[in-house]
């Protein structure tokens, strides 16, 4: 059975061609759509394997597709969804991906280098399966590092930060990682100073460091 497919793109001529060049590749593109509302009621009626959504749709060219995704997905759980986006658009993904885990996928446009690779990504989420662009991945894993505020600590001192959340001592810290105490009071400092925590009383900044701890758990 060929692919059966919804088409979604507010750029007429470029959805059209697009079309041309799947129903001459086997895909059957059983519907198109300009705008979110009219991809909404074209997988109702038509039920496809998968829909491939534009993010920048009608009215405001901002994140209407992201929104019919995210009703596709909860109306029609068995539809496949592809977004297509000119830019990676990080929030866009999180938010997509969060909702569902399987059947979805995010791909730049000027990085489909060819249809096959179009129609590889679109059989895959058809069949349950995730595509992810791997420039995407990329400002996905620089974005949690600029945001993860552990990320600046070395494995040591999360090992040690981790201890202090246990509630364990400096003695009991330096027990469990076989170093000596003065090594303990050496990590916590740079801890301190590496999570930017005011200088107060020791045991205030080790609880404010415990909390940042837990806070990226």
């Amino acid at each position: 059975m060929p692919l059966r497919l919804v088409l979604a793109d507010d750029a007429a001529l470029i959805r059209q061609a697009l079309a041309e060049l799947l129903q001459r590749a086997g895909v059957e593109v059983v519907a198109q759509a300009g705008n979110a509302p009219s991809l909404v009621r074209a997988v109702e009626d038509n039920q496809p394997d998968a829909a491939i959504i534009d993010i920048r749709m009608p009215p405001t060219q901002t994140r209407e597709g992201i929104h019919a995704a995210l009703e596709i997905r909860e109306l029609f759980p068995a539809v496949g969804i592809l977004l297509l986006s000119t830019h990676a658009q990080i929030d866009d993904a999180v938010e997509l991906f969060s909702a569902t885990a399987s059947r979805v996928g995010y791909l730049l446009k000027d990085s489909v280098s060819d249809l096959d690779e179009l129609i590889d990504a679109l059989t895959r989420i058809s069949e349950g399966g995730t595509v992810l662009d791997s420039r995407l991945v990329v400002e996905l894993l620089a974005a949690r590092r600029r945001t993860d505020p552990l990320h600046a600590l070395t494995p040591r001192e999360r090992e040690v930060l981790a201890l202090m959340a246990q509630g364990q001592s400096n003695a009991g810290i330096a027990k469990t990682l076989w170093i000596t105490h003065g090594a303990v009071e050496k990590h916590i400092k740079h801890i301190f100073a590496k999570l930017k925590i005011p200088a107060t009383s020791d045991i205030h900044r080790r609880i404010l460091a415990v909390i940042t701890f837990l806070e990226t758990r």
